[in-house]
């Protein structure tokens, strides 16, 4: 299935370069408006800058504030926005905690892509 977001912004937060090159690849025929940054603090600032920001593809495991305080704070800052958390680890715990905090939706690594599409075709409302 061919997935067109031509004109949405994803905004992934992710610290680690092999998982950022994955989101690259796999996002690129999409045609989206791919911005990424390294943590948390980073996030919550560029939601804050920008109202062209559609979806964030959010880490847990994060340099100077981690995911779950990010998604926290993004939705503060605004309720609606979709956040799909991805994370390496599944514990229940974790699928809670990003719960708790506002996340839309969870998954783990390694991702599947047809995943990952049908997600954010979900919530950029296609």
């Amino acid at each position: 299935m061919e997935y067109n977001f031509i004109s949405k912004t994803i905004l992934i937060v992710e610290d680690e370069e092999v998982s950022r090159f994955f989101f690259e690849k796999a996002l690129k025929k999409t045609q989206a408006n791919l911005f990424f940054v390294n943590d948390g603090i980073e996030a919550v600032n560029m939601i804050n800058e920008n109202t062209e920001i559609d979806v964030v593809l959010m880490d847990i495991r994060l340099p100077r504030m981690n995911g779950f305080e990010a998604t926290s704070k993004i939705k503060e800052i605004n309720p609606e926005m979709p956040i799909i958390i991805q994370t390496a680890y599944e514990m229940s715990s974790a699928k809670e905690e990003a719960i708790q905090c506002g996340c839309n939706e969870f998954i783990t690594k390694p991702i599947k892509l047809q995943t990952l599409l049908a997600l954010l075709q979900k919530h950029l409302k296609y």
